[in-house]
């Protein structure tokens, strides 16, 4: 890309300006430390970059064009300048009637998709009555027992006219079901449902434990939705493959980039074992990304998976679908960076965090509340979340041009330095026979372990600054207003839901329950009759237990 004289050229100039002009400053005002590195340490930061640090850069095979191979660019031809990025604020407030409240609320101020949180007892398969379930209804998300509570979720919501996106890993086949059934309640032809269930159970074994069934079952269940939506609901993303809650649990950009790419690969060869073609579910999957503090190594991480993701689907799977090749994800601002301490601080680094996600080409984003390290948030807190994205679109001018930061030195740079390390994880992945078994020896969680315990004591020396955490703090006592769950909104939840248990038809139930675990026990997809299922008002727990008794629960220890 540059030309070899230039490059000499450059070489000698810097080093020219290294022993007058920096060396004359050095000795006399030195720098803040030693030795800067990104948020993460995964990346040693240079003083200055030039074109010598970015010599072997091919324009056309490493950039190239947005919409084109390798995607480093972006995945759509115009990017933002044709469509914004999908504004999703995650929402799930105890009970159903509070959730279509917030909703509407959302939408009302513009937000431009829907994003579903689910409280724990959801998550795991449970309904609301379960002993498992005393004390957590409604907590973290929604409680969804049955059709009925998506029913009331979705009132007054046209399906057609949004994408919805459901934070669900074990259960996603039965909460994917309740939304096609309320569709096929509104008249919404399937082909027009659009969004996103999460369906990774890899990552729950290794950061979240929110998991129910052994991962073999777990894997058929996840390549028959791959199926059942490429047949019957082919605009729904049928997996976000979550790098996320990776970030969360503590580790760098790079491990973070690697090991979600690996699930994916995971994902994919457990699909074509099971006789699907690549061409025929790789469209329909999605990632989903932490955008963190640093905003360059961010930026670089979402440009080197678009471009690995391509090169690995590509090398591996050989698809022709360019579909297939492009890495759409959400993002989402990083939780683990919000501080209890002076709460408004969140609202910066909230920004900042957006910043990187856009400036990296998202497909869509959520903007966390001030207030989420202390509770869900407040309507006041939501909405400048959200109002943080608008501002960003409409005002910043950051989403007039697409990747507006390709050809800077460092960026680049730093995009080839996080896919060298990303690519080498991957690779003592293979030589340890897969995602799945790396998991199942524990070496994935003990590499994350290892990062978030060096981060920890960091901060703990103070060599590492959380700003109103263990530098510039203050003494508070000012209140802070909460979202929190009464038990009377707990009761009313199980109320509901022993409502629906005497209205509905138990004979048809039990039929259905009967049909899925006929088809769970042989090698049929079991989608149709999980719909069917929740048609007839089966439960979340109800259809949960039909596959336990089939499938079993995993238990931790057992093999990946």
């Amino acid at each position: 890309m540059f030309d070899q004289e230039d490059l000499e050229a450059i070489r000698s100039a810097k080093s020219e300006w290294a022993e007058t002009t920096l060396d004359a400053t050095l000795s006399r005002f030195g720098e803040r430390r030693e030795t800067f590195e990104t948020d993460t340490g995964g990346q040693q930061v240079e003083r200055l970059y030039t074109p010598a640090d970015v010599a072997d850069l091919d324009y056309e095979d490493d950039l190239g064009y947005p919409g084109q191979d390798p995607y480093t660019r972006g995945v759509y031809p115009t990017m933002y300048r044709g469509r914004l990025w999908t504004m999703r604020q995650y929402a799930g407030m105890g009970t159903a009637e509070e959730t279509n409240e917030r909703f509407q609320y959302l939408l009302d101020e513009g937000q431009t998709g829907l994003s579903m949180a689910f409280d724990l007892p959801t998550q795991m398969g449970y309904d609301s009555d379960a002993d498992m379930a005393a004390g957590e209804i409604g907590k973290a998300g929604v409680a969804i027992d049955s059709l009925r509570d998506m029913e009331t979720v979705f009132d007054g919501i046209p399906l057609d006219e949004v994408s919805t996106s459901m934070t669900i890993n074990a259960p996603a086949s039965v909460l994917l079901a309740m939304y096609v059934a309320v569709g096929d309640q509104q008249g919404v032809p399937r082909e027009e449902l659009r969004g996103t269930i999460q369906n990774d159970v890899l990552k729950e074994y290794i950061a979240r434990n929110t998991y129910i069934y052994p991962p073999a079952p777990s894997m058929r269940i996840i390549t028959d939705i791959f199926e059942y939506c490429a047949a019957e609901v082919p605009n729904f993303n049928t997996i976000s493959i979550s790098g996320y809650h990776i970030r969360e649990a503590g580790s760098t950009a790079a491990q973070e980039l690697a090991f979600t790419l690996a699930d994916g690969i995971e994902y994919v060869e457990a699909a074509i074992d099971a006789g699907l073609d690549v061409d025929d579910f790789a469209p329909q999957l999605s990632f989903f990304f932490n955008a963190h503090n640093d905003i360059l190594e961010e930026v670089a991480k979402f440009r080197a998976a678009r471009r690995m993701w391509a090169d690995i689907v590509d090398a591996r799977f050989d698809a022709d679908d360019p579909a297939s090749k492009q890495l759409k994800f959400h993002t989402q601002t990083a939780g683990s960076t919000l501080t209890a301490q002076q709460v408004e601080n969140n609202v910066v680094r909230v920004a900042y965090q957006a910043l990187a996600a856009v400036l990296g080409g998202t497909q869509s984003l959520h903007t966390n509340g001030k207030d989420e390290a202390l509770s869900l948030p407040t309507e006041k807190s939501v909405r400048t979340a959200l109002r943080t994205q608008q501002i960003l679109a409409h005002e910043s001018g950051v989403a007039d041009t697409i990747d507006p930061l390709a050809g800077s030195y460092y960026v680049e740079s730093l995009t080839d330095g996080l896919e060298e390390d990303a690519y080498d994880l991957i690779d003592e992945i293979d030589e340890r026979g897969g995602m799945r078994h790396a998991i199942e020896e524990g070496w994935v969680q003990r590499q994350i372990q290892d990062t978030a315990f060096e981060r920890q004591q960091e901060i703990d020396a103070g060599e590492r600054i959380v700003v109103g955490v263990n530098e510039f703090t203050v003494e508070e006592d000012e209140h802070v207003d909460i979202e929190e769950v009464s038990a009377a909104e707990q009761a009313k939840q199980q109320d509901r839901l022993e409502s629906v248990r005497a209205e509905r038809d138990d004979a048809a139930v039990e039929d259905a329950l009967a049909a899925l675990r006929d088809a769970a026990e042989g090698d049929e997809n079991v989608m149709p009759y999980i719909v069917d299922a929740v048609k007839a008002y089966a439960t979340t727990g109800e259809i949960c237990d039909a596959m336990r008794d089939v499938f079993g629960e995993y238990e931790p220890g057992q093999a990946v």
